[in-house]
């Protein structure tokens, strides 16, 4: 049986640099993770893409690439989205604390894909409407909006840190 961390998708839509691409691999396999799927990525991956992945080749060269966000969420059970813009319209969002927990959770038997928008205008209201909740990270007012790269990696250490926590690294389930 596959290990929950196999059925989470690190999903980034429309990422514009090639380097923020490989910084968002090497973060998924620091945190021992490994399905990235990128949706309308630059092509072609350039050499900085690489350098920016150092150790992680596998994951990148790897990447599930998709032409839409419909398509990359299609076989996925659930789908959780991150942004920094709040608003009446924009869905229910869960402190990250918790929405890992329900990622890991969710996880243990299904596929879950984890949105993370685009670099300069994140994700659009009908793909957040996909989404089942939303996690937005806590940041200072004057700078709110984190690089790709960091995001991908404070959600995915949330998530590892849940696994750990709970036993998630030694269970099979």
């Amino acid at each position: 049986m596959k290990h929950w961390r196999d059925n989470v998708h690190f999903t980034l839509v429309e990422p514009r640099e090639p380097g923020n691409i490989g910084a968002c691999a090497r973060a998924i396999k620091n945190m021992d993770f490994k399905n990235l799927c990128l949706v309308n990525p630059p092509l072609p991956m350039t050499d900085e893409a690489q350098w920016f992945a150092r150790n992680s080749l596998d994951v990148l060269d790897s990447a599930d690439t998709r032409d839409s966000v419909r398509d990359a969420i299609r076989d996925k059970h659930y789908v959780v989205g991150t942004s920094r813009r709040r608003g009446k319209r924009r869905g229910a969002f869960l402190p990250i604390e918790e929405g890992a927990r329900r990622i890991f959770e969710i996880a243990r038997k299904n596929e879950v894909a984890v949105l993370f928008g685009r670099e300069d205008r994140g994700l659009f209201n009908e793909e957040i409407e996909e989404c089942a909740f939303l996690m937005t990270i806590p940041a200072s007012r004057k700078q709110p909006s984190l690089n790709l790269a960091q995001a991908v990696m404070i959600i995915a250490y949330e998530i590892s840190k849940v696994g750990m926590k709970w036993g998630g690294d030694t269970d099979k389930n």
